[in-house]
């Protein structure tokens, strides 16, 4: 089942079918965009980075899914039954969903240890900021980590669960992947774009500091480039999983960050109901 190195049968072109949406990409700025999870001091902005729309075709890539590769194009889509019934009960999630995913990943990447050690869940109608840690949909064109911060983090993750030879463990090759599922109804309001991670240049790629009340971590801010090639899997169910490689620590042609941002689908429906869907952040820990 695994979803790396794939070859393709024939190139991904622009005979799919899509839809022209409005991207929010970072505007290209002199000192390092810097981003508040929280409303900062009295003073200081949200945020020092401004964000511009470009209108692009976002494919439909669910005929070419079984040609799309996390390691060519930093993404990639399958078919999952899950045995989880209620999302929203986080115990639900770490009991029944992290071993799931840790499950699925080995089968998909080849990975000899997965740890789960984030998940986001998503609904626009219940997120309370400050009361919930239900969010919005993300409008802005991101990756999740930078090169710096995926060691970062995993540093801090690995530490804070107890795991020994942390120092040899990241000296083999490891990746964070997003595994993301709608929980609820099909998606149809804000559903997921993602870049092929072939079509962005290094250049385009901005560190960024994303502050919390107790650390600050690093993210991939993303400027515009008429090169980039979106893709979106349109009314994804909960019986499905996306992919999403935002790290890898090999630097030897594989994709490294792809680049993901919510839209808003011109086709939806007027009444569509809020999306709701959840993201698991993994360490995906390759054979040494």
């Amino acid at each position: 089942m695994s979803l790396n190195n794939q070859v393709l049968d024939k190139p991904i072109s622009a005979e799919l079918p899509y839809v022209e949406a409005n991207l929010s990409y970072l505007v290209p700025m002199a000192e390092k965009p810097v981003n508040y999870t929280y409303e900062p001091p009295a003073g200081i902005p949200r945020t020092n980075a401004t964000y511009q729309t470009h209108k692009l075709p976002i494919y439909n890539a669910r005929s070419i899914s079984g040609n799309i590769s996390l390691d060519r194009e930093g993404f990639a889509f399958t078919g999952h039954n899950t045995n989880v019934r209620n999302f929203y009960d986080e115990d639900e999630v770490r009991r029944v969903y992290y071993p799931e995913a840790e499950q699925l990943l080995k089968e998909v990447t080849g990975g000899t240890k997965v740890v789960v050690f984030d998940h986001t869940l998503r609904n626009a109608s219940q997120s309370k900021p400050g009361e919930n840690n239900i969010k919005e949909p993300a409008l802005r064109v991101h990756n999740d980590f930078t090169a710096k911060s995926g060691y970062t983090r995993a540093h801090l993750e690995l530490a804070a669960r107890g795991i020994d030879d942390i120092d040899a463990l990241l000296k083999q090759r490891f990746a964070i992947i997003n595994v993301w599922r709608a929980i609820a109804q099909p998606i149809q309001e804000s559903p997921l774009a993602v870049c092929d991670a072939q079509s962005i240049a290094p250049t385009d790629i901005v560190a960024g500091d994303l502050v919390y009340r107790d650390r600050v971590g690093e993210t991939y801010g993303i400027t515009y480039n008429s090169k980039h090639k979106w893709f979106y899997f349109p009314q994804m169910h909960r019986d499905e999983a996306l992919f999403i490689k935002c790290f890898d620590s090999a630097e030897d042609g594989r994709a490294r960050f792809a680049g993901h941002t919510a839209f808003e689908d011109p086709t939806s429906p007027a009444n569509a109901p809020p999306r709701e869907s959840i993201e698991l952040r993994t360490f995906v820990f390759y054979p040494a």
